[in-house]
């Protein structure tokens, strides 16, 4: 939603900034308190936290969660409306105010059409790794996010403000700093945090605010090296064995596949560690302007991945980033100011094999020998020496040699029969042409995301030159991955909520009581929430709407008739 750009203009000339972005109130409402006015906006996402995850834990949290829960305005019906729900456009949605199809993230991995090559969703090839290793996704920035977020609105209006995020992942990381962070940090083996450097900068200056973070955790680990074992006896009891892909997996702790901080709680407190040591060093919140502070917490997602959501494994997770989390806004409550924001990128569910045993009978593995029989059915059909569908970047595409683009004239043909044949697959709910995706309307802007059809979701993810040629939504409860034992058990990624839907929870230590509102919003609605919470002015092009808070000393959320 567009802010006039007068009030902003007026709102800095009075304020100087001196005491921030002050919400500026409407002519029949006061202005709140100064203690009330945000200098400190923390969003925390938790990746893979679905709605489902969060209520199955709810009346047991006894850290973080609970306050939040407790003493924040929750919208227990949260979403990410889109169909394609990984992490990389998840974490694109929260601050941008925009959808996949509009943040030009459409998956973690596209294929460029003229090389044949996968493209990771921040793949920047000018800049190096301030580790000095190749390592993780590569040479990494924000470039390829094609819009701007909350950070940048308020980096643009106030130069002297501070922005920092940290992650267990980079794109967690980079996707909530925006393109002119101040620093910019995630966790990589044998090293601590790191980032990317563009050309002409050091790495030695980019790492100054985690350096001796870093020092102090290679130090500890050095001396005691980190495991992961039961605190509750009510994980423990659900241990068990079930077979995968002919592999025995037996869910335990420590884990039999061996001990991984990247699959373990410890991988969120370290990160929730640097985002306390940035939140000290960096003074944020405390110089007079909105500083802001984005942290992604990647354990959930890791261990929901590896061990399923199920098991003894994820009950310990959720009562450890509890724990961390509860001192982590502990750090948080003892300065003004502070508004924090949690969600989640995406959701997830369990591997199928618990869930068959636990009454879902319905849960089944994707028919691996699909794109088989699709080729070799197409091949006949078109006389064609090489397949001419090929699976990446999270889709299907159509190819000719080397993976590269199709020439061939009748390619068209090709999609459109290729479509047809995925209709007639029983596991499969929809499959469309991504010319038929994107010749389709985008959801109103006002649109329920509960209500939003299949090819509406769909659509929302549907980025040209990027999304697969061929899109297709399985039927629920269908897992895409085979399932390996010692690799990946579980995934995300579907259309449906289970997948879609994620908490979203407002919180400030100087809210007086906790809230609940039932009806559903949109992660693409908190960066316009928070931008008129801070008077920060927003793009045209947002398609999220501000949310009346209430709380906080919001002001009225402008009416879309007067600012569009």
């Amino acid at each position: 939603m567009t802010r006039p750009t007068a009030r902003l203009a007026a709102l800095l000339a009075s304020c100087a900034l001196a005491t921030g972005f002050a919400a500026q109130a409407s002519a029949q409402t006061a202005q709140p308190p100064a203690s009330t006015r945000p200098t400190l906006i923390v969003t925390i996402v938790v990746d893979q936290l679905s709605s489902n995850l969060y209520n199955q834990y709810r009346d047991r949290f006894t850290g973080g969660l609970h306050t939040l829960t407790d003493r924040g305005l929750v919208y227990a019906s949260g979403f990410q409306q889109h169909a394609m729900t990984e992490t990389c456009p998840g974490h694109s949605t929260v601050l941008t105010g925009m959808n996949p199809s509009n943040t030009g993230i459409p998956a973690n991995d596209w294929i460029d059409r003229e090389t044949g090559q996968e493209v990771y969703c921040l793949a920047a090839p000018e800049n190096t790794l301030a580790h000095g290793r190749n390592t993780d996704n590569g040479p990494v920035g924000p470039g390829q996010l094609r819009a701007t977020t909350l950070a940048d609105w308020v980096k643009d209006a106030s130069p002297e403000s501070r922005v920092f995020a940290v992650s267990g992942k980079d794109r967690g990381a980079i996707n909530l700093a925006g393109h002119h962070g101040d620093g910019v940090f995630w966790l990589t083996d044998d090293f601590g945090f790191t980032t990317y450097v563009e050309p002409g900068k050091s790495a030695e200056e980019k790492l100054r605010p985690v350096a001796d973070l870093n020092r102090r955790i290679n130090a500890r680990f050095a001396a005691s090296a980190p495991n992961w074992t039961y605190t509750r006896p009510e994980c423990r009891a659900l241990e068990g064995e079930w077979t995968i892909g002919g592999q025995t997996f037996r869910a335990t702790l420590p884990p039999v596949r061996g001990f991984e901080i990247d699959t373990s709680p410890i991988l969120d407190e370290l990160t929730l560690e640097a985002a306390t040591e940035l939140l000290d060093s960096q003074a944020l919140g405390r110089r007079g302007v909105v500083d802001m502070l984005g942290v992604s917490l990647s354990a959930t997602d890791r261990i929901g991945h590896s061990f399923g959501t199920q098991g003894p494994e994820m009950c310990e997770q959720m009562y450890r980033l509890d724990a961390a989390l509860g001192a982590f806004l502990d750090r948080l409550a003892q300065q003004p100011g502070v508004v924090v924001v949690l969600t989640a990128d995406h959701g997830g569910s369990d591997f199928p094999e618990r869930m068959h045993d636990r009454g879902y009978h319905d849960a089944v593995r994707g028919d691996p020998a699909i794109l088989t029989r699709l080729n070799e059915t197409l091949k006949t059909r078109f006389d064609l020496a090489v397949n001419p569908i090929s699976f990446g970047g999270s889709g299907l595409m159509v190819v000719g040699e080397g993976n590269k683009e199709l020439v061939d004239p009748r390619r068209d043909e090709i999609a459109a029969a290729a479509v047809d044949l995925l209709r007639a697959e029983p596991n499969i709910a929809g499959a469309w042409t991504i010319e038929e995706v994107l010749a389709s309307p985008l959801p109103r802007p006002t649109q329920s995301p509960q209500e939003l059809t299949l090819l509406e979701r769909n659509r929302l993810s549907a980025v040209e030159g990027r999304s697969p040629d061929i899109v297709v939504s399985q039927w629920p409860n269908t897992t895409t991955i085979p399932g390996r034992v010692t690799g990946t058990l579980s995934t995300h990624g579907t259309a449906w909520d289970y997948d879609r839907g994620v908490p979203i929870v407002f919180w400030s230590p100087e809210l007086p009581a906790g809230q609940e509102r039932f009806f559903p919003i949109r992660t693409i609605d908190i960066a316009p929430t928070l931008a008129n919470l801070i008077g920060v002015e927003t793009p045209n092009t947002v398609e999220g709407r501000c949310m009346d808070l209430g709380v906080f000393g919001a002001p009225i959320c402008p009416d879309p008739a007067t600012v569009r």
